[in-house]
C-alpha cells in the first residue's frame, strides 16, 4: 500500500507542475523533472522506492525507444537524402570535438568529458517535431532538412549506446577489442532479428491484426522481448528496444501499434523524467550552475552556428541555415538517456547526472523560445548571419538581362508556370532557394536566381519596377504579404498571383494588393465537379483522366 500511496503521490504532483508549465507555455517534460526536484530529497522527499520507479521508468525507456525505432522506417532512412546525412554526422562530430575539450576545460575528467560531449550533441525529436508541427512547418524546406538530420542522430545515438553498453563491461587496454567484438557481434545480431522478422512478423502481425487488442499485446511484447533478447546477450535494454521497433516499422498497422503504444509510453517516460529530476543534487547546485550555464550557452549559441556553417558550406540561404540552426539548440531525451545509463554503469558522478539535467532544462526552456520566435529574430541578425557566409550560395546565376516575369517557388507547380510564361513569350525568371530545384533548373537551363522570398533585402535586389507579371506557390501568408507590398511600393502595374490556404488569408491577400489569389482547394473542388459533370459514371473517362493524370506526375522531376 506504501508504494501504491507513494506512485499516487507522485502522479498527483507531476499533474499539478505539467500543469502550471502548461499554462506557461512550457515543455511538459520540464514539469515532469521539476516535479521530480520536488518530490526528491531536497524537498518533500517522498520517493522511497526509487527501484520500483527505476523499474517502471525503463518500461518507459524502452516503450519510447520501441517507438522510436518503429518511426525509424527503412524506407525513410534512405529517403533522408545526402543534404541530412551530411549535416547530421558533421554536427555531431564538431559539437561533441568542442563539447569534449569544454568540458575538460570545466575540470570533468576525460571520461565524464566524453559523455558530456555526447550528450550536448543530440536534439530532441520529441520537441522539435511538436514545435515545428505547432508552427505548420513540418513541410517547409528547413523543417524537412531538420526531421532527416534528427533520424540521422537517432542512428547515431543507437550506435553509441551499442558501445556504451560494451563499454560497461571493460576498461583499460582491453576496451577497444571487447567494444569492436560487441559492435560485430549486435551487427550480426541486429541483421539476424532483420531477418527472421521480415519473414515472422509479417504474418503474426496479419493474425494480431483480427484483434486490436491483440494487435497492442503482442507489439508490446516484441518490444520488450527484444529489449530483453538483447540485454541478455550483453546489450542494452535501449538497443533492443530500438531494433524491435525498426523490425516492426514495416508491418502495414504501424500506424494503429503507435498510437496504440503512446499512452503506455506517455504514462511511463513520465516516471523516468521524475527520477531524473530527483537525482539531482540541489546541494551541489552552486557548484554546478557555472559549468551548467557555459554548456548551455554553447548548446544554445554554439550548436546552430556549427549548423549555419554547415548548411552554408552546403549551399543553402542565409534564411533556410539560420532556421535549422534553431532546430539544434537544446539536448534531447537521448542525452538523458546517455546520462542516466553512464550513471548506471559507474561511469558517471551523480553530480555529472545533474550537470546533463540541468543543461537539459536551461536548454529545451530557451530554445523553445527561439524556435516559436526565431521569424522575430531573424531580421535583427541578418548582417551578423552574413559574416557566417563562408561560401556563395549554390547555383547563383548572374542575371545582367532584364525580365519581365518572375516566378517565385519552382517546386509544387512552378514548372506549369515556367511553361505558361515560354508560351506567352515573357522574358522570366525563377527565384528558389532549395539547392535541389536550382540543380534541376541549371541542367534544363531554366533562368533561376538563388534566393527567398522573406528575405527583403534580396527582393531589393530584384527589377520589381519594370515586372508585367508575378506568380508566387509559396504557401506562407506573409510571405506572400511581404512580396505583395514589395513590388506594390514601386510597380502598381504588375499582375501578381500568389497562394493562400483559408479564406481570411485570400481576404488579406486582395486588401494587400493581389491581383488574384489561388486558391488549391477551392480551385480543386472546381475542377472535380466538373470531371464529375463531363464523366458521370463513364468508367472509360476516368481511366483516360487517370493515363494523362500518371504521364504529367512522371513529368514533375522535383
Amino acid at each position: 500500500m506504501e508504494i501504491f500511496a507513494e506512485i499516487t503521490i507522485i502522479i498527483m504532483v507531476a499533474t499539478l507542475v505539467a500543469a502550471v508549465a502548461k499554462m506557461l507555455r512550457q515543455p511538459l517534460i520540464i514539469g515532469y523533472i521539476l516535479s521530480g526536484i520536488i518530490l526528491g530529497p531536497s524537498f518533500l522527499n517522498v520517493i522511497q522506492n526509487s527501484q520500483v520507479i527505476e523499474v517502471f521508468s525503463k518500461l518507459g525507456i524502452t516503450v519510447l525507444l520501441f517507438i522510436v525505432g518503429i518511426n525509424l522506417n527503412p524506407q525513410v532512412i534512405r529517403d533522408v537524402g545526402k543534404v541530412s546525412f551530411i549535416s547530421g554526422i558533421s554536427q555531431v562530430v564538431f559539437t561533441s570535438i568542442i563539447g569534449f575539450f569544454l568540458a575538460r576545460f570545466l575540470g570533468l575528467d576525460n571520461i565524464a568529458s566524453l559523455y558530456v560531449a555526447i550528450a550536448l550533441t543530440f536534439s530532441s525529436t520529441i520537441i522539435i517535431l511538436k514545435l515545428l508541427s505547432d508552427k505548420g512547418d513540418l513541410n517547409k524546406l528547413y523543417g524537412r532538412i531538420a526531421i532527416g538530420f534528427l533520424i540521422v542522430q537517432d542512428i547515431i545515438a543507437t550506435i553509441i549506446l551499442l558501445v556504451t553498453s560494451a563499454a560497461g563491461s571493460s576498461s583499460g587496454a582491453g576496451l577497444f577489442l571487447i567494444t569492436l567484438i560487441t559492435l560485430i557481434k549486435g551487427i550480426l545480431l541486429i541483421s539476424a532479428v532483420m531477418l527472421i522478422s521480415s519473414y515472422l512478423l509479417p504474418k503474426i502481425n496479419e493474425f494480431s491484426a483480427r484483434s486490436q487488442e491483440l494487435l497492442f499485446i503482442f507489439s508490446l511484447s516484441w518490444g520488450l522481448g527484444m529489449a530483453l533478447l538483447f540485454y541478455t546477450l550483453g546489450f542494452s535494454v535501449e538497443i533492443g528496444a530500438l531494433v524491435g521497433g525498426v523490425a516492426m516499422s514495416m508491418s502495414p498497422y504501424s500506424i494503429e501499434i503507435v498510437s496504440r503504444l503512446r499512452p503506455l509510453r506517455d504514462f511511463f517516460i513520465v516516471l523516468f523524467f521524475i527520477l531524473l529530476g530527483s537525482q539531482m543534487v540541489l546541494g551541489s547546485l552552486v557548484n554546478l550552475l557555472l559549468p551548467a550555464v557555459v554548456l548551455s550557452v554553447f548548446v544554445l549559441i554554439g550548436n546552430p552556428v556549427i549548423m549555419i556553417i554547415i548548411m552554408n558550406l552546403l549551399g543553402y540561404s542565409k534564411r533556410t541555415s539560420f532556421f535549422t540552426g534553431l532546430t539544434v539548440a537544446q539536448i534531447s531525451e537521448f542525452s538523458l538517456i546517455l546520462g542516466a545509463l553512464g550513471f548506471q554503469l559507474g561511469h558517471l558522478s551523480r553530480d555529472t547526472l545533474s550537470l546533463i539535467t540541468l543543461v537539459a532544462l536551461i536548454t529545451i526552456v530557451a530554445s523553445t523560445y527561439m524556435i516559436l520566435y526565431g521569424e522575430r529574430v531573424y531580421p535583427r541578425l541578418t548582417k551578423l548571419l552574413s559574416l557566417l557566409s563562408l561560401r556563395k550560395n549554390k547555383g547563383e546565376q548572374k542575371l545582367d538581362e532584364e525580365y519581365e516575369a518572375i516566378l517565385f517557388g519552382y517546386q509544387r507547380v512552378g514548372a506549369d508556370f515556367v511553361k505558361a510564361f515560354e508560351r506567352l513569350g515573357f522574358d522570366f525568371i525563377v527565384v528558389d532557394f532549395n539547392p535541389d530545384a536550382i540543380k534541376y533548373m541549371k541542367e534544363e537551363k531554366i533562368p533561376y536566381k538563388f534566393g527567398d522570398a522573406k528575405d527583403a533585402e534580396f527582393l531589393a535586389e530584384l527589377d520589381l519596377k519594370n515586372l508585367l507579371y508575378v506568380v508566387s506557390t509559396i504557401p506562407e501568408n506573409e510571405t506572400n504579404n511581404l512580396l505583395i507590398q514589395k513590388i506594390r511600393d514601386v510597380n502598381k502595374r504588375a499582375i501578381v498571383l500568389v497562394v493562400a490556404q483559408t479564406r481570411d488569408e485570400a481576404n488579406k491577400l486582395y486588401k494587400s494588393g493581389a491581383t488574384y489569389v489561388i486558391m488549391p482547394h477551392y480551385l480543386g473542388a472546381q475542377y472535380a465537379t466538373k470531371i464529375i459533370r463531363e464523366h458521370g459514371v463513364n468508367r472509360q473517362g476516368y481511366s483516360e483522366l487517370k493515363s494523362r493524370h500518371l504521364k504529367y506526375l512522371e513529368t514533375l522531376s522535383v
